[in-house]
């Protein structure tokens, strides 16, 4: 039971990044180039590109060639529930302001 713990600290340390959360939000319908992910979000292509590398090796994001582009989707549709529910109980925070 204790690998089943170290594997979900682990996925959540994935998510414990503000440019990481911006990529899983945008990814949540559809699979982007890293080039449109560069685009959304302003971000240089490097640090987008190191940041889907880690995505990628926890099983967060899967990656697929089609010609000169890498297009990124999420593995599992369960993450963005996760990622709502998170979302929103912080939401309800703020609006109650307790922070």
């Amino acid at each position: 039971m204790n690998n089943l713990y170290e594997i979900h600290a682990d996925m959540c340390k994935v998510f414990s990044n503000p440019t990481r959360l911006e990529i899983l939000n945008l990814l949540r319908s559809d699979a982007l180039s890293v080039m449109e992910i560069v685009e959304k979000t302003g971000i240089g292509q490097a640090n987008i590109s190191q940041h889907l590398a880690i995505m990628r090796s926890k099983g967060i994001v899967a990656s697929k060639r089609r010609g000169k582009n890498v297009y990124y989707n999420l593995t599992n549709p369960k993450i963005v529930k996760a990622f709502d529910i998170i979302r929103g109980v912080l939401n309800e925070r703020l609006r109650n302001r307790v922070f």
